[in-house]
């Protein structure tokens, strides 16, 4: 199974990859998550995986606009544990280090921990696992990088500390898509329908009115149906209105579910199922 990914071998998406589809897995690592849903939906990938909310950093919009803007379901979601490692060329002490390199939010995430190194300069780069791979590429032993272990043993690094990350309860929410059940590029998307505890994905779009998000959200309180995720984004071309994500718990194979859905459907003026899928309890 070929699996698309965000960013360099050893990222985090990688590693959530692995854990969600197996060690077998072929991961394909891709530049961009548009790149991703795009290598999914021409059928060069078996599926993909992007990263959609982190517990201390929040949403990542990109990829709620790109659920959107491709017909591809959401089959499954993995937590991943996210543990930074302080990583060097091998040999080199804490008292050489003078520059630490990562993505903005590797450096965000470990803060405190930078604060502690007197002297030493951070600087953002594209990817906490091409961080790895730039200071690999560069013969200066004075910087290091911040990125997961994974990442260390695929570049041949040496890591000086781990778990240097400000809050230990740092958790990645990632989504698969796939274009479940298909057997030719030519064929449309299937969603699956997942058994056992499941969880649900929509977006809808509701009338600029008093009372209409009230009245949406009621569909679910009526019937007990939990949600665990609401995300608003800007309707492109209408200023000021806004697409509504809502995860909930449950199945569009369960009465009770499609029963909310086809209420929600009479006062939404667009309604989508992103995916059904087995819910993740990390």
């Amino acid at each position: 199974m070929h699996i698309a990914f965000q960013g360099e071998p050893g990222a985090y998406s990688e590693a959530a990859a692995l854990e969600h589809f197996g060690a077998e897995t072929v991961t394909i690592p891709c530049e961009s998550f548009d790149a991703v849903f795009a290598a999914v939906e021409a059928g060069t990938c078996d599926g993909g995986l992007v990263p959609i909310e982190n517990s201390l950093a929040g949403s990542i919009h990109r990829n709620y606009d790109l659920l959107l803007q491709h017909a591809l379901p959401i089959v499954g979601e993995h937590y991943l544990r996210v543990q930074h490692c302080l990583i060097v060329h091998p040999g080199v002490t804490l008292a050489e280090i003078r520059k630490v390199i990562s993505h903005p939010q590797g450096l965000a995430q470990c803060e405190k921990y930078l604060r502690s190194l007197p002297g030493v300069k951070s600087e953002a780069v594209y990817d906490t696992a091409g961080s790895v791979k730039i200071i690999r590429e560069q013969s200066d032993r004075s910087v290091a990088a911040i990125a997961s272990h994974r990442a260390a043993e695929v570049y041949g690094m040496a890591i000086l500390a781990e778990g240097i990350e400000d809050d230990p309860a740092n958790f990645t929410r990632f989504l698969a898509i796939a274009r479940h059940g298909m057997s030719r590029p030519s064929m449309p998307p299937q969603p699956v329908v997942p058994g056992g505890e499941a969880k649900t994905s929509i977006v809808f779009t509701l009338r600029n009115v008093p009372g209409s998000l009230f009245k949406a959200m009621s569909v679910f309180a009526l019937r007990d149906l939990d949600l665990t995720k609401i995300e608003s984004r800007p309707l492109v071309g209408k200023p000021w209105e806004y697409l509504f994500y809502i995860d909930f718990a449950g199945s569009t194979a369960d009465l009770t579910v499609s029963r909310a859905l086809d209420h929600l459907g009479e006062y939404a003026l667009m309604l989508r199922v992103l995916g059904s899928y087995p819910r993740h309890r990390p």
